[in-house]
């Protein structure tokens, strides 16, 4: 139930949002008129490329009053914005409507939240990674005798990243398409690729005290295996690949497989988008069992009027209710909450959005501090550098590390 919007100027409030142009906010806009059916409040959504949000934000943030007084925030900034004080403690509100944040998974608000004692940013959807790969080609008996005696070992789903490495080296030699679709544009993309490995070969950005310890052997075994990856299993082009570039290619059918946030695969999974590959693939979470896990979050400016949080808080309810996220979730929404994941209804259409839970459950974190966003264009220039055959991993390693160690100090 909608909490109610104070006073007939509340009403009048129209709620903007910059919002990134992905599926997920195709999903809500779809739903827009039914809220503002309900509440009466009108909801515009302002979409652009991921790369332009982050500054485009922040010029509002640090203005004496925001145009945007409703945010979509991503983990990377979860650190940065409320540190700054831009956000809205939304505890008072969670507390005053008695909204119930129980049924959400726990690692999707400790990913957004780093004060125990306020809440800034509400889960809105989990973009934590996992593989994506072909059922068929696996299933294929000729590929399969081929593998078996060239490998001397089963065709089977990769249970280890050297075992997925391997693979898409010899999907790709042998069966004369990308055996991994990679996003290896320097930044955002790569930058969230890499992790993967990273965490898949046990190794991490920090350790439990907080320093950093990434150059570790696991950390030059993980970015071995990347530019070994990139190099000689993935499509060509790939050092310049975004996203969406790897949706597009694995939906012609052209990739086996691609690392990527498990969300695309409904929107893989859809036989009038992408007949080529739909009812032919599979989820599972990372080989060596952990993923990076990322995600977005509702928050409200500081810097907005009362009535404008007021019918901010009130669409944040209703877009994270049971009943929203249900439809959301039909519809290939990515939940936040675990409810959502085990509803029936949602089960019967998606089998694997249990599988999809693991994947969230299990996935690891990239660095959140007030540098976030910043880290990502440093250790992606290194991972681009390293992948286009510029320098070694122990020196990208080194050099990844120290300025990530240097970063943290600011």
């Amino acid at each position: 139930m909608l909490s109610a919007v104070m006073g007939a100027q509340a009403k009048e409030v129209v709620l903007r949002a910059l919002m990134e142009d992905v599926p997920e906010t195709h999903i809500i806009e779809q739903m827009l008129p039914q809220f503002e059916k309900e509440s009466g409040i009108k909801v515009e959504f302002e979409k652009i490329g991921y790369g332009d949000m982050h500054d485009k934000l922040v010029a509002q943030l640090i203005a004496p009053q925001s145009y945007y007084n409703l945010l979509e925030v991503d983990f990377l900034w979860a650190g940065e914005f409320p540190a700054a004080q831009w956000l809205t403690d939304l505890t008072p509100l969670i507390k005053k409507d008695s909204f119930d944040t129980s049924a959400f998974i726990p690692s999707t608000v400790s990913l957004l939240n780093h004060d125990k004692d306020k809440l800034f940013i509400l889960p809105m959807y989990n973009y934590s990674m996992g593989l994506i790969y072909r059922t068929d080609i696996l299933a294929d008996k000729t590929v399969q005798q081929q593998y078996q005696a060239g490998a001397n070992k089963a065709l089977v789903p990769p249970q280890t990243l050297e075992d997925y490495v391997a693979l898409i080296k010899y999907i790709k030699e042998k069966q004369g398409i990308a055996g991994a679709a990679m996003q290896g544009q320097r930044g955002d993309p790569n930058s969230m690729e890499f992790s993967n490995y990273l965490f898949a070969a046990g190794g991490d950005y920090l350790d439990q005290d907080n320093k950093v310890a990434l150059n570790s052997p696991a950390g030059k075994k993980a970015l071995a295996l990347y530019v070994d990856a990139i190099q000689h299993g993935a499509q060509a082009g790939a050092l310049s690949a975004t996203l969406d570039d790897t949706m597009r290619l694995m939906c012609s059918g052209k990739a086996f497989s691609m690392i990527t946030y498990w969300w695309m695969l409904p929107q893989l999974d859809n036989r009038q988008a992408c007949p080529n590959v739909a009812g032919k693939l599979a989820l599972t979470t990372m080989p060596g069992g952990h993923g990076e896990s990322g995600g977005w979050g509702w928050g409200i400016p500081h810097n907005v009027s009362p009535e404008e949080k007021q019918a901010a808080w009130t669409f944040i309810q209703w877009a994270q209710s049971k009943k929203t996220e249900t439809e959301r979730a039909l519809q290939g929404h990515a939940p936040v909450r675990a409810d959502v994941y085990q509803d029936p209804a949602v089960l019967a259409k998606f089998p694997y959005y249990q599988t999809a839970q693991q994947v969230v459950a299990s996935g690891k974190s990239f660095p959140i501090f007030t540098y976030s966003a910043q880290y990502e264009d440093v250790l992606g220039t290194q991972l681009s550098q390293v992948a286009g055959g510029n320098g070694t991993v122990d020196g990208a390693l080194a050099e990844s590390a120290a300025q990530l160690e240097k970063l943290m100090k600011k």
